[in-house]
């Protein structure tokens, strides 16, 4: 599985705020991470805002810090591998009712 990843800045004139965008996606760059962040008279990094846009969602996920986003997709991914682990064994039961239905012979047939 391959993930593209593309990482940009941007500085905005009016706000003191420094804001890094990355996109991300497996097949085209649809997810984005917003971090917006200015600095401490100390000169440490304050994370100000956390927005999380999954498949293009107009109305972001919006996190205070790293903590609420983590927690958010740990559930997010609990959730995602219980869809898809059912979505592996509809599939799978599908698979062994189409081999049973091949090996049924009708009534009246010989082997």
């Amino acid at each position: 599985m391959v993930i593209f990843i593309k990482k940009e800045y941007i500085r905005p004139l009016l706000t003191p705020d420094n804001i890094y965008i990355f996109r991300f996606g497996r097949d085209r760059l649809d997810n984005r991470l917003i971090i917006r962040y200015s600095h401490k008279w100390t000169g440490r990094q304050r994370i100000n805002e956390i927005d999380l846009r999954l498949h293009k969602q107009k109305h972001p996920r919006i996190f205070d810090n790293e903590s609420e986003l983590l927690q958010y997709l740990e559930g997010h991914l609990l959730k995602h591998e219980a869809k898809v682990r059912a979505r592996e064994e509809k599939a799978q039961k599908a698979h062994e009712n189409n081999d049973d239905k091949e090996h049924q012979v009708p009534d009246g047939a010989s082997k």
